[in-house]
């Protein structure tokens, strides 16, 4: 039988030796591995390096025979991440979902690698199953980059299309396959709440992501809210202390301000990834929320929902607080004590250090990823003050 996902879907443990050979022969692969050694090899030039790296990197992988081997790999060098690069890494939530049923995890998207990742981590500490992870064909600009990402369980969603009608199917076919990787396969899935990261601090739901999610219902028998309840929908909230691509934003989001658009380097995708992974991020935490039933009638109040539950759900630290009384002083209103974390790895001083070395023009910017969810969080507050949700049983 064909495979109608066969040109997404993440790669199977029978595929996985080919895909591995493919890549242990990649020389762009192996010259980039090279330029991150240290010791001598670093000092080779590139053809006297690559045999070398190909040799470490094939000594890595000589147990790797199916998709969970491959992740155990992938797991090390996660954990070191964590070591290096995280003041402390802390996950809430998870005790009240069911590890032996698939979710459909939808979350805020701050980073375009590390929120699947501390996904992942937390729900594999945590003796959930790993997700598989959606990912935009604009990062797949080469075959070897698709291959990694699809031996750790990323599936592809299409974007560079000619037209309406390719766009329709694909996100059809999308759906449909999260729909099957949820309910008939019982493996969780990964998704960004919105298609880019929210570079400005505010995390918002497009609705457009949960009407794709939508085109897979069964609507000869299946109601709007039992595909919703069915999917499972776990919002989740990850918040660092530190953006490690926040100079980076800022710097974009000023060329918005003052130009109306902004022209995006040919290997800037790749240069966030990176700053992303090895940057300082200080404390990290992972919260997951409570799965959506069926109440809901359309995309927009499901929206609503996820970017509720995120807002009450996401850890402040200090480095917020920090940025929300720089950037509004006086006449900020009040943060309660009990938004936000006591603890934190970065002092006041050392943040406002950080923000003073950016350009002055970008220094809003910069502040406003950080203290735009202290307003989300207050907006949040007064809102339920007003009008007390009411949650039937």
């Amino acid at each position: 039988m064909s495979d109608p996902f066969a040109d997404i879907r993440p790669y199977q443990d029978h595929e996985v030796t080919d895909v591995l050979s493919r890549l242990l022969s990649e020389s762009e692969l192996l010259d980039l591995l090279g330029e991150r050694t240290e010791g001598f090899v670093a000092r080779l030039p590139a053809f006297l390096r690559r045999p070398l790296v190909r040799m470490g990197l094939k000594r890595q992988l000589k147990d790797v025979q199916d998709v969970h081997s491959m992740q155990m790999v992938i797991k090390t060098h996660v954990e070191k991440m964590i070591a290096d690069s995280c003041g402390g890494f802390t996950v809430s939530g998870l005790e009240n979902l069911d590890p032996s049923r698939a979710y459909l995890f939808i979350s805020n998207h701050r980073d375009i690698a590390m929120d699947p990742a501390f996904t992942n981590y937390a729900l594999h500490q945590g003796g959930h199953q790993t997700v598989r992870i959606a990912i935009g064909d604009n990062l797949l600009t080469k075959s070897w980059v698709s291959d990694l990402m699809r031996l750790n369980k990323s599936f592809i969603v299409k974007r560079n299309l000619g037209g309406p009608r390719e766009l329709l199917a694909a996100s059809r076919n999308l759906a449909n396959y999260i729909r099957h990787s949820v309910r008939a396969d019982g493996n969780p899935v990964w998704l960004a709440q919105r298609e880019g990261r929210a570079k400005d601090g505010h995390d918002r739901t497009e609705p457009a992501v949960i009407k794709m999610i939508g085109m897979s219902r069964d609507k000869s028998n299946e109601s709007f809210g039992d595909h919703i309840a069915g999917l499972g929908i776990v919002p989740v909230a990850i918040s660092y202390e530190l953006d490690p691509c926040d100079a980076l934003k800022a710097n974009e989001l000023h060329e918005l301000a003052e130009n109306g658009s902004y022209e995006k380097g040919e290997q800037e995708d790749v240069a966030s990834i990176g700053q992303g992974i090895a940057g300082q991020k200080g404390r990290v935490h992972v919260s997951f929320g409570t799965p959506l039933g069926p109440r809901f009638d359309d995309a927009d109040h499901v929206a609503q929902e996820i970017d509720r539950q995120v807002f009450e759900l996401y850890c402040l630290h200090p480095t917020n607080r920090y940025a929300y009384e720089m950037l509004y002083g006086e006449y900020a209103p009040a943060i309660p004590d009990d938004f936000y974390s006591e603890d934190g790895d970065c002092s006041r001083e050392e943040f406002e250090a950080r923000i003073n070395a950016m350009p002055e023009a970008h220094r809003p910017f910069a502040l406003a990823i950080y203290a735009n969810v202290v307003m989300n969080k207050l907006d949040l507050a007064e809102q339920q003050r007003a009008e007390p949700i009411q949650y039937p049983c």
